[in-house]
């Protein structure tokens, strides 16, 4: 497989509309369900929110920056809440701009590679991203937005 050295992009058809899609893909709390390298999402305030790595436990910030206008989230995110970059993004493009069904949308999401990025770290995240793709479309479908209460 190749692996791009400088992006990762994934895309995925849902079937609902692209406002709903942003709003959602807008929500630092609710990447807790389809971002595997930060679940248990923690809303810290200000816009910024923390999450633990399903790879390796660590801590990872991120302050979601939406952009309602384009239908773009830009993404700051770190292990350190000073230290952020801007590297990962989501687009929402309604169905009917591209020919689609209206009141569907395509969400792609865009990574782009650190100066610190390991070879490792780097190829699982272009595999990681086609899951996560697959999560958001099941949430945004089945109108998911919590996990089950336990009794």
């Amino acid at each position: 497989m190749y692996v791009d050295p400088h992006a990762h992009t994934a895309s995925v058809e849902i079937a609902v509309d692209a406002k709903t899609a942003f709003d959602f893909m807008a929500s630092g709390k609710m990447q807790t369900y389809w971002t595997l390298g930060s679940w248990d999402r923690v809303d810290l305030g200000d816009g910024l929110f923390s999450g633990t790595s399903l790879w390796d436990g660590s801590t990872l910030y991120v302050r979601p920056e939406p952009h309602p206008e384009l239908l773009i989230v830009d993404y700051w995110v770190g292990p350190d809440p000073d230290a952020m970059l801007k590297v990962n993004s989501a687009r929402v493009r309604g169905g009917e701009e591209l020919g689609r069904d209206p009141g569907t949308c395509i969400v792609t999401l865009t990574s782009w590679r650190t100066a610190k990025a390991t070879d490792a770290a780097w190829e699982r995240g272009a595999h990681v991203y086609k899951t996560e793709m697959h999560l958001i479309k099941g949430r945004l479908e089945h109108d998911i937005d919590a996990v089950p209460v336990k009794p």
